[in-house]
């Protein structure tokens, strides 16, 4: 015999076989793995290191084309420019 009142309770589902609800093996998995990561860098030296370098080295190729894109974007200018007169 189940009572109304349990049947109306959104906490309670009797649907759920297992004590962890709808437990999600894949987004637990990726959860561990980024956990990992992060511990591994968080208490590795060299792997901070190598960490800030590859940052560094994005940064400078990114800063690097931004100033390509504004040369040729200046080139494009003044052969415009240039066709005008």
């Amino acid at each position: 015999m189940e009572l109304k009142s349990i049947k109306k309770n959104p906490f309670i589902d009797s649907e759920k076989k297992d004590i962890f609800g709808n437990f999600n093996t894949q987004k637990f998995l990726i959860g561990v793995a980024i956990g990992a990561v992060g511990a591994y860098i968080l208490s590795n030296e060299n792997a901070q290191k190598n960490l800030f370098k590859a940052v560094a080295k994005g940064n400078e190729l990114f800063h690097t084309g931004i100033e390509e894109l504004k040369e040729r974007f200046e080139d494009a200018e003044a052969e415009m420019h240039a066709k005008e007169q």
